[in-house]
């Protein structure tokens, strides 16, 4: 796809921020976001800004089938030559760089997104609609089992999306969708593509490979990857490199579906294994424990002081301790169209999963974390009644998790859960409107005594999008969301050296309740593109690990509820200067705190901005961005500030055809200037800094 831009398909867009309350790191953000209105107001409407209007980029984790220009609250799509340039060996990764979404990086080998401030349990993950039922939601050295390389495109929904996926969406929506299961029979009859790629400074080499056979009414498809990876180089850093920062990953899969002109159904069998280390893990804590609300350390209670406590005493464990991932998962998916009177679609998705995740050292299983359990949705859409057109849809979820071993900081759980969803649009002129009702029951059955969880959650939504002027909109979203809490939040009793916690849950917590409000504006086509959203999330009871003491690198946590907030600014302006040359400047902030003024959340990302030139010609593409992502010093207790850092990225790309066959041959460079960096809103960012300069050599082929 020619012309695709260095970073992604955000919004086709842009971006333009409102003027922030903050005027010290924000500066620079807001000064640039701010050309958005002269440059907005100079541009005429033409008849070639018409010309323009690219093809929309429908957001399929939406079951109304908007377009990005539609959805209420922002959204973004890594498609086509963007996702193939931008994708990293983790999910977080991969899409760090879009506005309003960060990674909680674990060394190499695990990384979750980060929206607006929130990760899991707030940030689903899907797989083309379906949970992703593994173990990332409980700790962030877990890492999520979807696959970047064998990716057809991300969906990022930022802002509560619990009318759709429950209340674990309360921060937004990841949605990877893949090709496991065609939904139309090739053309030709085959069609396959094959990548290969090598790096420097992670030492990737990685391969991938996917084939789709079908006739009549019937297709295949067989897809499969491997990847690996060394310490990845740090600048500055004692050995040059992050020890336990290596990953491997291993994937395959086979797809069958029945596919007719009303539509399909399939099923798909995945395995994954994957092993990586984990940095910072440390033995000189494990045989920390509470006393009370203070940690007992290195045999004596904890005062702060290091006396008595030799740091440079020989283990029993030798290396690096590192995980074993193994996945069976079996994927159902589909879609028909007029099923039944008054309906126009009917949509299902379901997923079985089987998973285990070791964590070794010296060559013996220390902890081990058992996964077994089920997600099934079915959606309806209903014929137009009265002008509304809608969606209702049911959802059923079952999950068997279990710890066993040295760290096993969580009893075994049994978690069902059951949502109920109805959501509804109306389109009146140049106004389309959207409110939506969602109801959720979950029951956690704890082993050991302890006692059941049983609670309800009632989410509520309303939204407005105005398309006021040609090229232009304006929408309006306000939505009332509950989520319950989990087993971990609840239960939690343990040492988890992964993270350097001591984790305490507390069995009387309830839901919480969230009170957000997000206005987004958008000029969607023309030579300047520009999408800015602002946003404001007051949150009743909101769970959060607090920090209530801490023994070096080590600390003790307690699951508590507190009244919380969270305040935030991201967009992307974009300008067509020439046929040949584009250029943007994004950026985005978000503030979390307690309210009253008790204090800071912990691990909130730090603001970003910059800018990024791209450069299109016959069969060329590249880009350079650069971006600055500023200290953090609104930290919670017992935190640690981060000092900000420049980055600066590079990509250029050769496309061409021979015969029947496509190919793309593409140069990335990450951290070209190879600078120390950490990233705040990782759990071991001390520890752990990001890579150093690396360059990336990839070739895809397409047939």
């Amino acid at each position: 796809m020619k012309g695709k831009k260095l970073g992604a398909v955000e919004e086709r867009g842009g971006a333009k921020a409102l003027r922030a309350s903050r005027r010290g790191a924000l500066k620079p953000l807001v000064c640039s976001l701010m050309l958005i209105a002269p440059v907005a107001q100079a541009e005429a409407e033409t008849e070639s800004d018409r010309a323009k209007t690219l093809a929309p980029i429908t957001v399929s984790a939406n079951p109304l089938g908007l377009d990005l220009n539609s959805t209420t609250l922002p959204a973004s799509v890594l498609e086509g030559d963007a996702l193939i340039e931008q994708r990293s060996g983790t999910l977080g990764e991969t899409l760090k760089n879009l506005p309003g979404v960060n990674s909680d990086t674990f060394g190499g080998g695990a990384s979750r997104p980060v929206i607006r401030g929130q990760t899991a349990p707030r940030v689903k993950v899907l797989s083309d609609g379906s949970e992703v039922m593994d173990a990332s939601s409980i700790s962030p050295d877990h890492a999520v089992t979807v696959e970047p390389l064998l990716a057809e495109r991300i969906e990022v929904l930022r802002g509560p999306a619990t009318l759709l996926y429950g209340g674990g969406a309360i921060g937004g929506v990841v949605n990877v969708v893949d090709k496991k299961i065609p939904t139309a029979v090739p053309e030709k009859g085959i069609e396959a593509e094959a990548e290969l790629r090598g790096a420097t400074g992670t030492k990737e080499r990685a391969g991938a490979v996917g084939i789709t056979a079908g006739k009549g009414q019937f297709a295949v498809r067989v897809e499969g990857m491997k990847r690996r990876t060394s310490d990845y180089d740090v600048p500055d850093w004692p050995g040059g490199k992050l020890e336990g920062s290596y990953s491997e990953s291993t994937q395959g899969s086979v797809g069958m579906s029945w596919i007719t002109p009303r539509g399909y159904v399939g099923l798909a069998f995945t395995h994954l294994e994957s092993k990586y280390g984990l940095p910072g893990h440390n033995h000189e804590y494990e045989g920390c424990h509470p006393h009370g609300t203070h940690l007992h350390c290195g045999g004596h209670d904890h005062d702060h002081e290091e006396e008595g406590h030799d740091h440079d005493h020989e283990h029993e464990h030798g290396g690096v301790p590192y995980v074993k991932l193994r996945s069976n998962r079996l994927d159902l998916r589909a879609e028909y169209q007029d099923p039944f009177a008054g309906f126009e679609k009917i949509r299902v998705r379901g997923g079985l999963t089987d998973y285990q995740h070791d964590e070794i050292e010296g060559g013996q299983v220390g902890t081990r974390f058992k996964n077994k359990g089920y997600d099934l949705r079915v959606e309806l859409q209903h014929k137009p009644i009265a002008g509304w057109r809608g969606v209702v849809g049911v959802q059923n979820a079952y999950s068997d998790f279990r710890a066993e071993g040295e760290e096993a900081f969580l009893p075994r759980s049994k978690t069902r859960s059951n949502g109920l969803f109805v959501l509804e649009e109306y389109q009146l002129n140049d106004w389309r409107f959207e409110v939506g009702a969602r109801q959720d029951w979950q029951r956690i059955s704890p082993s050991g005594g302890a006692s059941r969880s049983s609670l309800s959650g009632t989410s509520l939504s309303a939204a407005a999008i105005w398309d006021f002027a040609p090229q232009y909109s304006v929408a309006l979203s306000l939505s009332r969301s509950q989520r319950l809490p989990n087993a971990q939040e609840l239960y939690a009793d343990g040492v988890h050296l992964a993270t350097n916690t001591y984790e305490l849950g507390n069995a009387d917590l309830g839901r919480e309740t969230s009170h957000n409000i997000d206005l987004t504006l958008r000029k969607h086509s023309g030579d300047t593109t520009f999408s800015a959203s602002v946003f404001h999330n007051r949150v009743k009871n909101y769970i959060y690990a607090n920090t209530l003491d801490r023994y070096e690198d080590f600390r003790l946590i307690e699951y508590t509820q507190r009244d919380a907030e969270f305040t935030g600014v991201e967009g992307e302006l974009r300008h067509q200067f020439t046929p040949v040359f584009s250029a943007a400047v994004f950026g985005d902030y978000v503030r979390g705190k307690l309210t009253g003024g008790d204090g800071n959340l912990p691990r909130i990302p730090a603001a970003r901005a910059g800018v990024r030139g791209n450069v299109t010609w016959q069969q060329w593409s590249g880009g350079v961005e650069y971006a600055r992502v500023f200290s953090q010093k609104d930290i919670a207790s017992y935190e640690d500030s981060t000092p900000g850092y420049n980055q600066v990225n590079a990509v250029v790309a050769y496309r061409g055809r021979y015969g029947a066959t496509g190919y793309e041959v593409y140069l990335r460079g990450t951290n070209l200037l190879n600078k120390l960096a950490y990233n705040h809103a990782s759990f071991i960012s001390s520890v752990a800094p990001l890579p150093g300069r690396s360059v990336l050599l990839g070739v895809r082929m397409t047939y």
